[in-house]
């Protein structure tokens, strides 16, 4: 009897890559279409039945965000997978919050595109035999009041933190430490590593191990049954519990005390838990995602935190770099963050005078994204009219003017030029020399990025 090919629906403005997975999809069990436009793929949903849809990011007509929501919405037994030509974090957790069931970078490895293909058919079998959708990667609540993802990977040092952190996602055992500055989104990058993984559906639990009183360590972390000390009055699931077959992120784990450390590495070894007041041993099925803000392989090698600890969280490492290392994604951050608190304050989105970015750009943020999204919050609160300007951002101003760094009266039009082909600069990179996709990213026409690329002498990658 011939085997039903799954229908496969590839939506991207390139011609080539459809291509290139319909010819190497064929005598697979897919069937594969191939659209250039979110126009055709709706009109070709409207008539044919699509269990997997592939989507591009960055499309003409809409965005591939907005082709996912609608596919969601209109077809929900149709699974989506999004694809995108630029490590944007941002894009990566929103495509999962909307539905879909994974994302992949280009250029990518054929075989890796057929085993994600594969990955969803036994995704679809499963929810088909349990007549329900509970096993569909979505991100939980909690996570999406924060703002969507600071993480823009414009810069080659976020591209590969982004890469990393897919990479150790889809190995799910693995412990990971992340190291870096505070501010720079550490624990983002471990929902994010949560998230990908086929973890998704359990319990992301985090935990701040600098706020853990020794006294409490056992029955934070263990829990305890009722009657066990003073005050125990009902049974209470510790935090290893708590994010049983999920995962457990230990933030600022080089301020746990020695003998803490002790313990946590027994049971990590272990994987095995007992609550105070009881003599039974309960395994635990979690992986363990750390962080830190200090140098902890120094702090190892003075013997101020346990080196076999040390070593046994350092199973992967991934290194976020300050903001200052990656100016290239201030703007975009910017922009990010006054779209998504003017939406939070019920504001309308303000004109941002450019005059803001030029100063952030000559600005270290020593507090890095967070203090960057706090200027931003304090200057939409000021603002009252349709435009922000860099007189609402006092705080910026002030430290500017401390540092000598304020911008001089007179050059404004030498370095806003500066600054808008760097920007330019970024978003070629970011979309591997694609103008059409570069100019959807800055916001302005093919043909307008064209006369700035022969005005500002802009070299394509």
């Amino acid at each position: 009897m011939k085997s039903v090919k799954i229908p496969v629906l590839i939506l991207d403005d390139e011609p080539e890559i459809g291509r290139e997975i319909r010819e190497f999809l064929t005598g697979s069990s897919y069937r594969v279409n191939v659209v250039l436009t979110p126009s055709e793929a709706f009109r070709f949903l409207e008539k044919n039945p699509v269990e997997i849809a592939l989507l591009d990011i960055c499309l003409p007509e809409m965005s591939g965000l907005e082709v996912l929501r609608k596919i969601r919405q209109k077809y929900p037994s149709t699974e989506v997978i999004m694809m995108s030509g630029h490590g944007d974090m941002d894009s990566v957790i929103m495509s999962l919050r909307l539905g879909a069931v994974d994302f992949f970078k280009k250029p990518f490895h054929m075989p890796e595109m057929l085993e994600t293909l594969d990955k969803t058919k036994k995704l679809i079998h499963t929810v088909r035999q349990s007549n329900g959708d509970h096993f569909r990667h979505v991100l939980d609540e909690d996570f999406g009041k924060e703002p969507a993802s600071p993480l823009i990977a414009v810069s080659q040092a976020m591209q590969a933190v982004v890469d990393q952190m897919r990479l150790v996602a889809h190995s799910s055992d693995t412990t990971v430490l992340i190291t870096g500055e505070s501010g720079t989104g550490k624990e983002l990058i471990a929902r994010g590593i949560h998230y990908l993984s086929s973890r998704s559906d359990k319990p992301f639990h985090a935990v701040n191990c600098s706020s853990v009183p020794d006294e409490l360590f056992e029955s934070e972390f263990f829990g305890y049954r009722k009657g066990a000390f003073t005050g125990a009055l009902t049974d209470k699931a510790g935090w290893f519990e708590v994010a049983h077959q999920g995962s457990l992120f230990l933030d600022e784990i080089a301020d746990m005390k020695p003998g803490l450390q002790a313990k946590l590495l027994r049971i990590m070894d272990d994987r095995k838990i007992s609550r105070l007041g009881s003599t039974t041993l309960q395994a635990v099925d979690i992986r363990v995602i750390a962080a830190t803000n200090q140098d902890i392989e120094r702090l190892a090698r003075e013997g101020q935190f346990r080196s076999d600890l040390y070593h046994r969280l350092n199973a992967f490492c991934i290194h976020v770099p300050p903001l200052r290392e990656r100016r290239e994604g201030i703007p975009h951050l910017l922009r990010h963050f006054v779209e998504w608190y003017s939406r939070k304050l019920n504001h309308d989105v303000p004109r941002l005078d450019p005059s803001i970015q030029d100063a952030m750009l000559r600005y270290d943020f020593p507090g890095n994204v967070r203090e960057l999204k706090h200027m931003v919050e304090r200057a939409l609160i000021l603002c009252q009219g349709e435009t922000l300007t860099f007189d609402h951002f006092d705080q910026l101003k002030i430290k500017l003017q401390a540092t000598g760094a304020f911008p001089a009266h007179g050059s404004a039009s030498r370095r806003l030029c500066t600054t808008e082909k760097e920007s330019i600069e970024a978003a070629l990179a970011a979309s591997g020399g694609n103008k059409s996709k570069a100019a959807r990213m800055l916001g302005i026409s093919r043909q307008a990025l064209d006369r700035k690329i022969v005005k500002l002498k802009i070299q394509l990658p």
